[in-house]
């Protein structure tokens, strides 16, 4: 039988929700397993009672790594969110044969490795063969008198995995769905009839490799072929999965000829996780008009109201733009389609502002020029019944900038859905010793509940409290430290301040202005080899794509500082920068307890939420960043005064970009600065090829898009507020325990709630299941 999402004995809730996402980040799943099913203490006894180490056994499991960062992890806390609340959810993919690679550092270098994470086989997942599917690509379009038929295509078959997903405690388990791609038996087999039936079954690699290898951008559009195929690959396979679905419930016309669809709104609900699923909106439109023959305006009125689409961001190298050439060769019917909704769109925009052919270009799916282009974005905009970012300061921009002339039509569509963690992964799994501290004051309902550590507030001047939750993060460090000697054979100073930049690597995360600071702390350790310094050990991990040659520059600047500073006896244990290699979500579990300073410094604008910075709130430590993304509400939540907040704001960095961004100026104002750009110019951190660093250099001072020098002197002087108050341990710990508690917010169950209640119009249920042993009422 199919997994089903059972409520209180009722088979079929009246919603079903479908996140649709090209990336779930999961991690391993072994712990959170034992965790949501309450079976984590009882396991690790029995595994005891085996001699056997839980621990250990844990650290075999390789992590599903089908994700590049913010985005494909948002998804896979989004489904423990759903499962927990007890939603009808499915979360649909693509069963990636090879995840996110692994990083390893080579002389200092990112080198990419293939992530073989299904070699051993994935104990988790159930393949679903008697739901097998198969894809259209390619072919062309007949029009006749019974409408458009879409013949002559080439077929993949799409096999489903399923994966379950346990919510907390409460026997409700939801499922992820991912596809694979299969080339069907009969695949090339002309070419078998003439003879050459080895080239027959090789090419049938080339239907497979669909599925085979995970893009491993963050924030950029690369307009690969194989890219768009993947993109319509789960969205066909999906949808038909969710048609038949809906025919074959009691809510669906059971006619075999032709079922109903006036309720399909009603019964669906389609997110698109940023555009990579847009897709969905033309497939939709061609199922109902095409197969089901159903009228253009009803059909377009059902794909709105079942279709929501989430912005993750405004950078325009990140935004979908598909060459029509490309487009029209893959997907012919497709296009069609877009060409018709576009045209009705403009119609309606021509009508209510007649003779503004500007508004009419901006606001056009296709964009005109050189190259004519889909702008995916807009798809999903007008495809769409709601429209979401991600935090609020990013759902203002997107509101005013990024999509002004849609808000400007239809404002209702617009709405903000700040981004959540789960507390499960995130604090119970990852950090016990907390977890517990926490539940000693005031009982285990905040771990469904988050919004219930405001209560903690009260124990802000407890001394017993302050020393508990001190205690547990020096344990973490102490924990952590072992590990990093193990790995980097680096002496750690476990005393010194933990300061840890994790995130994918990128220019607008400014991991740059990380290095200009770690520079100039070891510059006055120099100058003053004397003085008493707070130790500091700086930690920076992250992935670069493969194709970025600036982010692959700076993990090499990182690691060449490191070596100059750790290795110079003047400095000793007092600073050590360390590039963390491979972060992924199993080392995440292991670094953030540890963290005592957070580091979330992107340019105010760029950032659409973050939520790394959630997990380090939530787990202890302190944050020092600017206001962009969920930051600004952070501090809203724990206050301005508990976060280090510096820099220039959204205003500040469009009043910049009026009169021009001038980074010399900085340079030559700022003596410590310029030392530092001097150092990395001349080759004192590559003496053996001194002008390793001169791209860097370069485009620092003179076409830095993300401003890294008019941020400087604010971050410095923030730095030095952050070691004054790291000097007086209880006051810290004070402002930890302050954080900690206003991280309510920052839960993923509260995001799904709002996206529940307010996009898909259901409400979230706090029932608990009876297990299957005992009798349903």
């Amino acid at each position: 039988m199919e997994p089903c999402c059972w409520l209180a004995g009722v088979p079929h809730r009246r919603l079903r929700i479908y996140y649709l996402s090209l990336e779930f980040y999961m991690g391993r799943t072994l712990q959170n397993t034992m965790v949501n099913l309450g079976l984590q203490n009882a396991c690790d006894e029995a595994i005891y009672q085996l001699g056997l180490d839980l621990e250990e056994l844990e650290e075999i499991e390789e992590d599903a790594g089908l994700g590049n960062g913010g985005l494909g992890r948002l998804a896979a806390c989004f489904l423990d969110s759903m499962a927990t609340l007890g939603l009808a959810a499915y979360g649909y993919g693509i069963r990636y044969e090879f995840g996110i690679f692994n990083q390893k550092i080579v002389d200092g270098w990112q080198v990419e490795e293939a992530d073989d994470w299904l070699r051993y086989g994935n104990p988790w997942e159930k393949a679903r063969p008697e739901y097998m599917l198969p894809v259209h690509f390619y072919g062309r379009v007949e029009h006749t008198a019974e409408g458009a038929k879409w013949v002559d295509t080439q077929v993949v078959l799409a096999m489903p995995y399923d994966t379950p997903v346990p919510g907390y405690k409460n026997n409700t388990v939801n499922t992820m769905r991912l596809w694979s791609a299969k080339a069907p038996n009969d695949f090339n087999l002309q070419e078998f009839n003439v003879g050459d039936y080895i080239e027959a079954v090789l090419d049938r690699n080339l239907a497979e490799n669909i599925s085979r290898v995970l893009y491993p951008n963050d924030n950029f559009f690369e307009g690969k072929e194989l890219r768009l195929k993947q993109e319509y690959f789960v969205v066909a396979a999906t949808l038909q999965d969710i048609i038949r679905r809906f025919k074959s419930s009691k809510f669906g016309c059971r006619d075999p000829v032709r079922a109903s669809f006036e309720t399909f709104p009603d019964k669906v609900a389609i997110q698109l996780n940023d555009t990579h699923p847009a897709l969905s909106i033309p497939e939709l439109m061609r199922i109902l008009v095409d197969v089901e023959k159903m009228d253009w305006d009803k059909a377009w009125e059902i794909t709105q109201k079942t279709c929501a689409y989430t912005n993750h961001t405004v950078l325009p190298e990140a935004l979908e733009r598909w060459p029509i050439s490309m487009f029209e060769k893959l997907l012919p019917r497709h296009l069609e389609i877009i060409y018709t909704i576009n045209q009705k769109h403009l119609d309606h925009v021509a009508a209510l502002y007649p003779g503004d052919v500007d508004r009419l270009r901006r606001m056009s799916v296709i964009e005109e020029g050189d190259c004519k282009r889909i702008n995916m974005a807009h798809l999903c905009v007008i495809g769409s019944h709601a429209v979401n970012g991600v935090a609020r300061i990013h759902s203002e921009i997107v509101k005013n900038s990024v999509f002004k002339d849609f808000y400007d039509l239809e404002p209702e569509k617009f709405q903000n859905k700040t981004n959540g963690i789960t507390p499960r992964r995130w604090l119970l799994l990852c950090n016990p010793g907390l977890a517990e501290v926490i539940a000693e004051k005031i009982g285990e309902d905040f771990i469904t509940d988050l919004s219930q550590l405001k209560k903690l507030l009260q124990f802000v001047d407890d001394e017993i409290f302050i020393r508990d939750v001190a205690k547990v993060k020096q344990e973490n460090k102490l924990k952590f430290s072992a590990q990093l000697e193990e790995q980097y054979k680096v002496k750690i100073n476990p005393s010194s301040m933990f300061d840890v930049q994790v995130k994918r690597i990128h220019e607008y995360k400014r991991q740059l202005l990380n290095c200009l600071h770690a520079i100039t702390l070891y510059n006055r350790i120099r100058s003053n080899p004397t003085k008493s310094f707070v130790p500091r050990t700086i930690m920076i991990g992250g992935k670069a794509a493969p194709g970025y040659h600036m982010a692959k520059m700076i993990i090499k600047l990182i690691t060449s500082i490191g070596e100059v500073v750790n290795n110079d006896p003047y400095v000793g244990d007092r600073l050590k920068v360390i590039f963390l290699e491979n972060y992924r979500v199993s080392f995440a579990e292991k670094v953030i307890p540890a963290s005592d300073l957070s580091q979330q410094i992107s340019t105010a604008g760029t950032e659409a939420s973050g939520t790394g910075n959630m997990k380090f709130m939530l787990n202890g430590a302190l944050t020092i960043g600017t206001m962009d993304g969920a930051n600004v509400e952070m501090a809203e939540e724990a206050g301005e005064e508990n976060l280090f907040i510096f820099g220039m704001r959204v205003e500040d960095v469009e009043a910049m970009d009026q009169q021009g961004y001038n980074a010399k100026k900085y340079y030559d104002r700022l003596p410590e600065l310029r030392q530092a750009i001097d150092q990395i110019s001349s080759g004192f951190f590559s003496p053996r090829d001194p002008g390793c660093f001169h791209d860097v250099v370069n485009m620092l001072m003179y076409h830095d898009r993300f401003k890294v020098f008019a941020d400087y002197e604010a971050y410095i002087q923030c730095q030095g507020q952050v070691d004054e108050l790291y000097m007086n341990p209880r006051e810290w710990t004070k402002k930890v325990i302050k954080n900690i508690a206003s991280s309510g917010k920052f839960s993923s169950d509260r995001t799904i709630t709002e996206y529940a209640r307010e996009i898909w119009g259901v409400e979230p249920s706090a029932l608990k299941i009876p297990p299957p042993n005992l009798p349903r009422e």
